[in-house]
Parts: structure tokens; sequence; C-alpha cells
């Protein structure tokens, strides 16, 4: 199958995915609650991903759902909304979001080579389990836990879109200038890690760029991304801090403990010379490089 092929047949479960949760969104039960219908919708449309993904045996059909969800889902709440939610605000979060969105997807159409290719991540998760426990990991570990991941960093969307609040005030424009940064920094980790992989030798590692700062420039954008999003939350309503960071933190405790230990641990048996950078470029948190490894 070539590449284009293996694009249109993840075009066409995105299609069925979202017009299955449309459906149910505007044909099915009103539970009286924006978030919670969102949140079917949301499952729902996983459900069918991972119906793909089993049909052709291959999970990382999930892979573009963390970007293509969450504008539609921002989308839809603000149709919902009432007249007096903050528009200006509203604006501000979305247009962040679509491009924050745009840039994710085009790095995944990018770097989409086909359906013959799965995310080592996913194989690794599953590779040696029974059927029925691969199946569970698949469904639970792979499709429905970062649905709900992403689910919760809207949540500060969510205020933003359906409640009335304050006024755009100082606190919005630092919510979108420390977005801005996250989008920018992750664009500029990718071009920087594509022009490395076009022209790297064998056992070469990336430490160059941000890659000399921090060893994981991508996933620090990505955190900062779903700061801002909960930045926009508590400036439309503060008192609501308790809970709109509650995606950001889920997000920090998903790279932390989970994404981050993965990349390592591969990069480490693949690449003995990664060592070095490691005892050289700090995790995850930018800092100057050392020179020499730590003796």
């Amino acid at each position: 199958m070539t590449r284009s092929a293996a694009l249109l047949r993840v075009l066409a479960a995105y299609v069925v995915a979202f017009a299955s949760a449309a459906a149910w969104l505007y044909a099915g039960p009103d539970t009286g609650r924006l978030w919670l219908d969102g949140l079917i919708a949301d499952v729902l449309a996983t459900l069918v991903v991972f119906g793909f993904s089993r049909g052709y045996r291959n999970s990382s059909f999930y892979d573009p759902y963390w970007s293509v969800l969450p504008p539609l889902l921002a989308l839809w709440w603000w149709a919902e909304s009432t007249p007096d939610v903050d528009q200006a605000r509203s604006w501000l979060v979305i247009g962040l979001i679509t491009l924050w969105a745009v840039r994710l997807t085009a790095n995944w159409v990018e770097t989409f080579t086909g359906l013959d290719h799965e995310d080592w991540r996913y194989t690794m998760l599953k590779d040696g389990r029974p059927t029925a426990e691969s199946v569970v990991v698949d469904l639970g570990g792979i499709h429905l836990v970062p649905t709900l991941q992403v689910f919760l960093g809207m949540v500060p969307v969510y205020v933003v879109t359906t409640r009335s609040g304050r006024d755009v005030g100082w606190l919005d424009g630092v919510a979108l200038l420390v977005g801005l940064a996250a989008v920018t920094l992750e664009l500029v980790a990718d071009r920087q890690m594509h022009r490395f992989l076009r022209t790297r030798k064998p056992g070469q590692v990336m430490d160059r760029g941000l890659w000399a700062w921090t060893r994981h420039p991508n996933y620090l954008g990505e955190i900062t991304f779903w700061l801002s999003l909960a930045l926009f939350g508590l400036a439309a309503d503060p008192s609501s801090w308790w809970w709109v960071f509650v995606g950001a933190v889920a997000m920090l405790a998903l790279f932390l403990g989970v994404s981050i230990p993965m990349m390592e641990q591969r990069s480490l048996e693949r690449r003995p010379a990664y060592r070095e950078v490691v005892d050289r470029v700090p995790m995850l948190f930018p800092r100057r490089p050392r020179l020499e490894p730590r003796a």
C-alpha cells in the first residue's frame, strides 16, 4: 500500500469517527451538561478509531487524534454556549489551539510512512501479551487513557468557551505568550530534529540546537502548551483555580512518568553515546549544557 493510500484510510477513519460523534451530539440524548456531552462524543470517536486500529492491526491510527480532537471540541463547546461568554478570550484560545493542532498534525503527516509502520511504544506495550490482554492494553492504555488525558487538558477551554467571566486582561496576555512560545518551541525542535535525521551517522545522537539545552524540547513545549490553556481558564474564572490546572498536571505526570522514561530507555539501549548526553544535558527543564560529562 502506498503512503497516499494509507493516509486516505486514516482520513476515512477520522471522518467516520467524528461523524459518529456529531450524530450522537445532535441526535442522541441530551445529558444537560455540555462537558459530559463532549466527553461521551470524545469517547465514541475514540472507539471508532480503535475499531480501525484493530481492523488494520496498527494502533498508530490513533496518533493524529491527540491534535485533531481539541479544536473540534473547543468549537462545539463555543457554538453551544450562551451569548454572554467573552468572545475575545474564546477567539484567542481557539486560535491558539488551532495553531498548535496544525503544527502537530502537519508534523505527523510529514513523518508518516504508511500502515506498515506502527509506533514502537505501541508494539512494546502489546508484544508478548495474550490476545485478550493485548486488546485491553490497546483499548485502555493506547486509546482511551490518552483521550481522557487530552479531555482533562481541555477543561480550561470548557471554562473559557461556556462561562461568562472577566474581560480579557493581563493574565490572558501571559497565557497567549506562553502558548505561542510553546508552539514555537515545538516547531523549532521538530525542524532541528528532521534536519539531524537526514544527515546523522550510525549511532549518532541529537545534542545540538534546542536539544543541547534539554533532551526533550518537544515534550517541554507540549507541557507548556497545556499550561497556557490552564492560564486562560484561570483568567476566565479565578474561582476555578483548583480544577483548571488538573489537566496540565496530568500532562506533566504523563510525560515525566511514562513518555520520557520510555524514550530514555530506548535511546540508551539503541545508542550507547546517549549516556554521555544524559550526563551533559538536562532531561526536561532547560539549563546551559555541561561541556564535559560528570565524573
